[in-house]
């Protein structure tokens, strides 16, 4: 038998559990149904970063942006295209900075877009300035 993997459901905030060889299966959450892990990228609120930024065991990677950055819109496509092909081994998660500037402080973010890369309980690596998916997609592979 696998080892069990964490995985806060970042739709709802449930920690949920499933067997590390059936992460390719497409694990649901176990109270709202949605699917745990997928190529999307999640809008997530700070309360869930912080509880999937301590508990999950599948990398998490944020991407700590605003609305009125240029560089952040112009990264949000790449970023996207790199959950897609990444998925369901890493998951991606973005956190508008605007809407929660409390985030900015707790995770000390001096400027954006910045990514962090969480598993684990901690943070694992960091990198501020935008990116093509590839760039991305070899940073994450290199920290996790």
């Amino acid at each position: 038998m696998s080892k069990a993997l964490k995985c806060t459901c970042l739709d709802c905030g449930t920690i949920g559990r499933f067997p590390a060889d059936k992460i390719d299966a497409k694990p649901k959450c176990g109270k709202c149904g949605s699917w745990l892990i997928t190529g999307k990228v999640w809008e997530i609120d700070l309360e869930t970063l912080n509880k999937a930024a301590r508990t999950d065991d599948v990398p998490l990677v944020v991407d700590f942006w605003a609305p009125w950055c240029g560089p952040c819109r112009m990264m949000a496509p790449q970023f996207t295209m790199a959950a897609k092909d990444m998925a369901p081994h890493v998951r991606f998660a973005k956190i508008n900075t605007e809407e929660y500037p409390n985030a900015s402080q707790r995770y000390n973010i001096r400027g954006i877009p910045t990514m962090a890369l969480f598993k684990g309980g901690k943070e694992k690596a960091r990198q501020s300035g935008a990116m093509q998916s590839p760039q991305i997609k070899a940073w994450v592979s290199e920290k996790a």
